[in-house]
């Protein structure tokens, strides 16, 4: 007759096995921008925005939960698409925990439809390859051109090379 186990089935469940939670919550724009000040690979923080959210992780009870991604959603930076009706994420940057890009994109699709809005775009680089779009409902539009903001008329600070390339337009479900 095999020993008996001394130890019971609930023991192996405590506070440590438990994985840590994605949470969204409301954040600043300046703390925000200050998140993507610090993680952004190749974008500056925005100069303003209708609403910021973050996503936090925390590991249960007893780990506080830390912020490990911020979305930035505000009007198109394409002034055509400036409808009233349409926001655009300007900004989504996470320090690359899991989920936590998917997370963000259906976040903030939920709160703009909350708010009104009847659609939400973002624009990614060809490098980007979409899977967090993809996982949170979102579908390419189609390829939009890229550039320079930069005009002999109109002097702007210098688009880096790397932004300069046709970029691909997302939408929300």
């Amino acid at each position: 007759m095999p020993p008996k186990n001394p130890w019971p089935a609930s023991a192996a469940i405590d506070a440590q096995s438990v994985p840590p939670r994605l949470a969204v919550m409301p954040l600043s724009l300046r703390a925000a921008n200050a998140f993507v000040q610090e993680h952004h690979r190749h974008h500056r923080p925005v100069q303003g925005g209708k609403f910021s959210l973050a996503v936090t992780l925390s590991g249960g009870d007893a780990v506080p939960s830390r912020i490990v991604g911020v979305v930035i959603a505000g009007r198109p930076v394409a002034r055509h698409l400036d409808d009233g009706w349409t926001l655009e994420v300007t900004r989504l940057c996470t320090d690359g925990t899991p989920n936590a890009c998917s997370k963000l994109y259906g976040a903030a699709c939920r709160a703009a439809r909350a708010l009104g809005y009847t659609r939400l775009i973002t624009y990614t680089l060809p490098a980007e390859g979409g899977a967090s779009l993809r996982a949170a409902g979102w579908r390419p539009v189609g390829q939009r051109g890229g550039g320079n903001w930069n005009r002999a008329r109109r002097p702007r600070q210098d688009t880096p090379e790397v932004l300069r390339v046709p970029k691909l337009l997302w939408e929300a479900p």
